[in-house]
Formats: structure tokens, sequence, C-alpha cells
């Protein structure tokens, strides 16, 4: 089964509930990007749009930050922190671990279009998800880079049983490369949120997903 995963990339409260909303009893999970204007050359919300978030659904955020412990410390609850492996080390890792083993939280890593997988090394044993963006993260309704299937791919053969999510152009177009390539999770924004009918979006970024030849590893 591939998941589909509405991100949302808003600088406001209001838009970011409106767009959990829309998507709300469609999906188990909702993908919330953060934004520093320092790691990447764009801003966000900040952590006082993420008080007391709906019910219904749960969260995944994607921290494109400088340093993504001091966020996260002020976060509790059980949720997925997909952390750049660009911006830790093992210090920092370190320290994310404690703050995941205080609040109950999880750690997932993102690589950037350039960043080779070999970089996971120190890391990847602590995390069952690690994200590949398909983009240069920072900016909304970027085209799908397809030389990133190759590190998917890579990956997959790796670690057969992680959890691969792909974020950046996923639409119903993508789709099936990615999950061919090995992804079982997908991460889409303007393919659903610029549609007429996000519902009806998610639909057919599953089933186009669903049509396409998985690769498992296993």
């Amino acid at each position: 089964m591939v998941e589909v995963v509405p991100a949302i990339l808003v600088k406001s409260r209001e838009e970011l509930l409106e767009c959990i909303a829309r998507v709300r009893g469609s999906v188990s999970v909702v993908h919330i990007d953060m934004m520093d204007n320092e790691f990447v050359p764009n801003k966000t919300i900040g952590l006082e749009s993420l008080a007391e978030l709906p019910n219904g659904v749960s969260y995944e955020f994607h921290w494109m930050v400088k340093n993504p412990e001091r966020w996260i410390a002020k976060i509790n609850g059980n949720h997925l922190h997909l952390v750049h492996v660009e911006t830790i080390n093992k210090e920092k890792w370190g320290a994310l671990k404690k703050i995941c083993a205080r609040s109950g939280c999880r750690l997932g890593l993102v690589l950037s279009p350039e960043t080779t997988i070999e970089k996971l090394g120190p890391y990847i044993k602590d995390v069952s998800r690690v994200l590949v963006m398909a983009v240069h993260p920072g900016f909304y309704g970027q085209k799908y880079i397809p030389d990133v299937e190759k590190k998917i791919r890579a990956l997959r053969a790796k670690f057969p049983k992680l959890e691969i999510e792909v974020d950046g152009g996923v639409s119903s177009e993508t789709a099936g490369r990615a999950c061919s390539a090995g992804a079982n999770v997908l991460a889409a924004a303007s393919a659903i949120y610029s549609a007429r009918n996000p519902r009806e979006a998610i639909k057919n970024i599953s089933a186009a997903a669903s049509a396409a030849k998985i690769v498992s590893g296993e």
C-alpha cells in the first residue's frame, strides 16, 4: 500500500487550519512544512501556529530549518519529525534523540536532491523513514526531478523495509515513477491544494501509485 500525504506550506495559522480541514477525513496523516529563512530562503508559520492542532489526523513535520533541535524541543506529542541530514551532526542527533525520548515523538531523515545516501550512515539505524526530496527545498510548486529515482532505488535495495517518502512535484503524473523506484509514501502539495477538489486529487494520486509496479525490496 502507498500512503498519500497532503503537504502544507503556509504562512498563517488560518491557512493551516483551512488546509487541514480540506483533507481531513480523506487521509490519516498531514505533512506540515516548516521553514526558517536560514536553511532555505523562505519562511513559513512559526511554532505558535502549531498549538492545539485539529484532531482526526496525525501530523508529520518537515523541518527545513538550520537548528531543528531548537524547534522540536518545543513541541510535545507523538509526531513524526523529519529532519534534513544536511543540518545535523552526531551531537545534534544525540540531542534530538533525547528530546524524542522525553516527548514520545519519532524521528525521520530527509535528503535534499544533491545529498547522497551515504550521509545517512551514522543515523539510519535510529529511524524507520527517509524522505527523499524530488525538488530543492524551500519553494512551492516546483517540478519533479527524475534523477532522484536512482537514489530511491539505491535506498530500497539497501534498506528493504525502510519507509521511503518522496516529497516535491508529486502528482498523478509522477506518483507511478516514484513508487516504481521504491517509494511507499507520497507527499503532495500543489497537486492537491491547487486542485478544484483536493479529495479527488488525493484519490487520483493514490490510483496512479497503485497502478505502478511498487518495488518493495523484499
